[in-house]
């Protein structure tokens, strides 16, 4: 029996399932809001193009217009300037987008600070209890936040200073761009802390993750049904030609 075989009896077994991380993308899915006078992307909406009448008899089907950062989407280097010159979406290697899930549990944390940092500290002390970030590995931050997703107000947690979410310190995002894994997830709109335009680098997890030829996961639900180790994350992604990211459906292999 092959590794593939022993896979596949395990998911017909239960011996495994596959957890969806992914968050349901429709008109309402919440998106990152710039302030004046930067760009923002579009929500999602579905142009009919045929729905089962004269313009389409026996098939329904819709255009699709959105941007490449909604929803759960994947952020790839080209989309940062730190990254500028390096992969962009379709270039990613498949290898890159498979790997260990290593989920940090923070909800406690960030239910007490909406405006909560991962430290290097947080995740040294983590490596010291679990053991080393895995090669190839994919670091989810679990902070809880994915419970405000429904609720674009409360999921963006804006204020007249700023929005107020979860993330990770400059000096955090450093020590993650130095370490072996390939990407980190968060359930946020981004992978930057709401506050994070006021840190130095601005938005230091895209500037050193980004750069270091990582990759950035956003919006994932169900962290609380993985383990803190021992699950392998799916991240697929459009392979968008020249793309700066993708929306993106993300799945976890878990022992039952």
């Amino acid at each position: 029996m092959t590794v593939v075989d022993s896979l596949l009896a395990a998911l017909a077994s239960g011996e495994v399932t596959i957890v969806d991380l992914t968050a349901p993308l429709s008109p309402e899915t919440p998106i990152l809001r710039l302030p004046a006078p930067f760009a923002n992307t579009v929500p999602l909406s579905l142009e009919k193009i045929s729905d089962f009448d004269e313009a389409g008899p026996f098939w329904g089907w819709n255009n699709i217009h959105t941007g490449e950062h909604t929803g759960t989407h994947l952020d790839a280097p080209v989309h940062w300037a730190s990254g500028r010159g390096g992969r962009s979406v379709d270039r990613i290697p498949p290898d890159r987008l498979f790997g260990p899930a290593v989920v940090l549990d923070f909800t406690a944390e960030a239910a007490a600070d909406p405006n909560f940092l991962l430290e290097p500290a947080h995740l040294e002390a983590w490596a010291a209890a679990n053991g080393p970030l895995p090669e190839g590995a994919w670091l989810l931050f679990r902070t809880g936040w994915s419970k405000y997703s429904a609720d674009a107000a409360a999921f963006l947690n804006a204020d007249e200073n700023g929005p107020h979410t979860p993330g990770v310190s400059a000096a955090g995002a450093e020590w993650l761009a130095r370490s072996p894994i390939s990407g980190f997830g968060v359930e946020t709109v981004g992978i930057d802390a709401g506050c994070a335009g006021a840190l130095d680098p601005v938005f230091p997890v895209h500037y050193h993750l980004l750069g270091a030829d990582k990759y950035g996961l956003t919006q994932l639900q169900n962290l609380d049904k993985l383990p803190a180790t021992g699950a392998l994350l799916v991240v697929a992604p459009l392979p968008i030609v020249g793309g700066t990211g993708s929306p993106a459906r993300a799945y976890a292999i878990v022992p039952a």
